[in-house]
């Protein structure tokens, strides 16, 4: 009205969310979700500063429909003794850091699993790790699609939820379950991404390769 020049800004100081992490290798860093976070109002890639990750428990399930997505609903306690490490880098393949010593010390007695590259996974039988109900357990999966020539790598792996034990309490994959690796022949190959809406057996993963890559 006065005639001068105005700029608008669009400000978004935190995100927070339910995820899975990926992997975490010998020395402490992890990866988790296999895909970027991006703004819940613009889509866009989130830049950011520092994070942080929690362990969480697990409250709810809503079971996914064809044309609804289902999630999973944690409770986040946000004091430093659940804090399990430290976010340094988001990015289209996921999000990285460094653990701290609690994790570490969480995750003496469990067994490390060989990585299989992109050229080793097979359509046919695998399995996913998920915790859906307070214990994490393998479920089965079948690999529909192997498609390493897309662009978009977050889609490389097709998959299909077989496990009927998975389906009956969440549909099949779930908002939370991104990040949960799929194991196959003993190795680890990837981890989910994405679900198809119309589907929620159905959905997508990023090789594990592709992950360690961005890392």
């Amino acid at each position: 009205i006065d005639g001068t020049y105005k700029l608008g800004i669009w400000v978004r100081d935190n995100t927070q969310g339910v995820g899975t992490m990926t992997y975490m290798d010998s020395e402490g860093s992890f990866g988790a979700l296999g895909h970027g976070i991006n703004d819940v109002d613009t889509n866009t890639l989130m830049e950011i500063e520092d994070g942080t990750i929690f362990d969480t428990e697990i409250v709810s399930v809503r079971k996914g429909v064809s044309g609804t997505p289902g999630e999973m609903t944690g409770m986040i306690v946000y004091t430093q003794e659940h804090i399990l490490g430290d976010i340094t880098e988001n990015c289209e393949r996921g999000i990285f850091g460094v653990c701290n010593e609690r994790a570490m010390q969480l995750s003496a007695d469990v067994q490390a699993v060989p990585i299989g590259f992109k050229q080793e996974i097979r359509r046919g039988a695998a399995q996913i790790l998920s915790d859906v109900d307070g214990e994490a357990k393998y479920y089965d999966v079948e690999i529909t699609g192997i498609h390493f020539e897309r662009n978009n790598v977050n889609r490389g792996i097709e998959l299909k939820v077989t496990d009927e034990e998975l389906i009956a309490k969440t549909g099949g994959i779930v908002q939370g379950m991104s990040g949960a690796p799929i194991i196959q022949n003993g190795r680890l190959i990837g981890a989910v991404t994405h679900v198809l809406v119309n589907d929620p057996t159905r959905g997508y993963g990023i090789s594990i390769q592709s992950m360690l890559d961005a890392a």
